[in-house]
């Protein structure tokens, strides 16, 4: 039964992920944490941490590991391959109507209203990574002394060495994963 429930859930989430994996950030803690309960949300937070460090798509990466975590190595097989055929059917059904329809002035004006949508998924995932990170599991909170002081200083340095410096932005994330790795152990 928790294979299917898997399957199910990454097959909605693959479905319903338009824009890629910073926008189905929000949908993938809504299924897995708040539905489902599969993960805490610091198990999410770390969720998102390794699926920036992992190599591949963010939304494959996550249902691989909660599959693994939820029912081992057939529940990673299950919740990937449901990740992965809402959205192949999907595409299969828009590429057959797009390359006969796409020059009706409905479908361009349909592009066009999706571009600000998205971009408003994404900004939305950034600022629950922001929440969870710089207040922890209890979200946002006006009192000073909830704010976690070290994950905000990580979070300033490595945005100035990413503006002044540029470099590539997977080494600056290795680096806070170092310094916040050694931080929190002497906590």
């Amino acid at each position: 039964m928790i294979l299917l429930e898997l399957f199910w859930a990454w097959f909605q989430i693959g479905l319903f992920s338009i824009g890629g994996g910073y926008a189905a950030l929000p949908m993938i803690k809504n299924m897995i944490v708040d539905n489902h309960g599969w993960l805490s949300v610091a198990q999410f937070a770390d969720l998102v941490v390794i699926d920036e460090l992992a190599p591949g798509p963010i939304i494959l990466n996550s249902a691989t590991f909660v599959g693994a975590q939820v029912a081992g190595f057939p529940g990673a097989v299950v919740s990937t391959s449901g990740c992965i055929a809402g959205p192949a059917i999907l595409v299969s059904i828009i590429a057959y109507f797009y390359f006969t329809y796409k020059e009706l002035p409905i479908i361009k004006s349909i592009l066009g209203v999706l571009r600000p949508v998205v971009v408003a998924l994404i900004a939305s995932a950034g600022l629950s990574v922001i929440i969870m990170s710089f207040w922890g599991e209890h979200g946002f909170s006006l009192d000073i002394g909830s704010i976690n002081f070290f994950a905000v200083g990580i979070a300033i340095v490595a945005f100035v060495v990413l503006r002044k410096y540029k470099p590539n932005p997977v080494f600056v994330m290795m680096g806070c994963g170092v310094i916040g790795g050694v931080i929190y152990s002497i906590l």
